[in-house]
């Protein structure tokens, strides 16, 4: 089995969850973290028994031992970010979502793409065993056509314009934060609609509270999505097919119920509780497609991820929500 020395790019909450992971791969060396604070990534090195810890994102990439960088920082720095590790030769796995708009994601891939690295969206659902079980009965027929969807991501949190979550310059908002999470489910089960339509509780620094977004597809389907910082919905995403309904349930824990009812039978709910909060299954993506000599995963090609934005930029268009110097 070949090892893979694992760099981290940033020292925030979702890197730490990533890399409590990363320690369940026998194949994933927690190498080296880069910081733009020397003290915080000797604190995140000491946390997670690194090799080294890097007091910038230049000495990082310029660590040759060094061979996939996980990238954890704000939105609105992937792109840079991304760039700086590819022109260094290294391999990436970027947190979610891409970047800030479709212009930006492309340059993002055609970087990759022309410098043959692997590139590849850190998407935690589709990886996960109740979304892989999902997609099996639907891929099976027995569920018949997936006809409508209903997906929501909220939680309540006090309102702070300090927080990343609303910092507009630090790509805030709820939208692409946690409304990603329904959209992609839409796009992962049903594809990509032809009209998008959304509203947007907007907050005073800017950033969307809340979005309600619909979609619709030419053939008649349609589906719906809600995301919010104040309104405490839930994780969850209800698929309605021809001969069953299917919901996707999860806790802000990682622990995720299916509960799947076909027409005239018991209807039945799966749990799944994966170690890791199951950001593992992620990584062990990137290296298998290392393995393989692939520089795009299946799961997520760089053609979801393409769609995934554009979707999003839909989305932010119709409801308003602008972010200064991307858009």
């Amino acid at each position: 089995m070949r090892k893979y020395n694992w760099g981290v790019l940033g020292t925030g909450n979702i890197a730490r969850k990533f890399c409590h992971s990363l320690h369940l791969l026998e194949n994933a060396v927690l190498y080296a973290v880069g910081s733009r604070d020397q003290e915080r990534a000797d604190d995140f090195a000491r946390d997670f028994n690194m090799h080294h810890a890097y007091g910038s994102y230049e000495d990082l990439v310029s660590d040759s031992s060094v061979d996939i960088i996980y990238i954890a920082t704000p939105h609105t720095y992937h792109l840079e970010n991304t760039l700086l590790c590819l022109r260094h030769g290294k391999h990436v796995i970027c947190e979610k979502p891409l970047s800030i708009n479709a212009k930006e994601v492309r340059q993002m891939t055609d970087e990759a793409r022309v410098r043959g690295l692997l590139f590849m969206e850190a998407l935690w659902p589709p990886f996960q065993p109740s979304y892989i079980k999902a997609r099996e009965i639907i891929e099976s027929g027995e569920a018949g056509k997936v006809l409508h969807m209903r997906g929501k991501f909220g939680f309540n949190t006090e309102y702070d314009p300090e927080k990343r979550t609303y910092n507009l310059g630090l790509g805030g908002g709820a939208v692409l934060d946690i409304g990603i999470y329904p959209v992609m489910d839409i796009l992962q089960f049903m594809g990509v609609p032809d009209d998008v339509e959304a509203w947007s509780d907007i907050s005073p620094t800017g950033a969307d509270r809340s979005t309600a977004m619909m979609f619709r597809f030419n053939d008649g389907r349609m589906a719906e999505a809600y995301c919010s910082f104040n309104v405490p919905t839930g994780i969850s995403t209800e698929i309605n097919c021809e001969n069953c309904n299917i919901i996707l349930e999860r806790s802000r824990e990682m622990g995720q119920k299916l509960y799947v009812d076909f027409h005239g039978r018991e209807p039945e709910v799966m749990m799944f509780t994966p170690s890791g909060m199951g950001y593992q299954f992620e990584a062990a993506e990137v290296m298998r497609c290392l393995d393989k000599g692939l520089t795009e995963s299946q799961v997520v090609p760089h053609s979801f991820s393409h769609n995934l934005i554009e979707v999003l930029d839909l989305v932010r268009s119709r409801a308003g929500i602008i972010y200064p110097g991307h858009d």
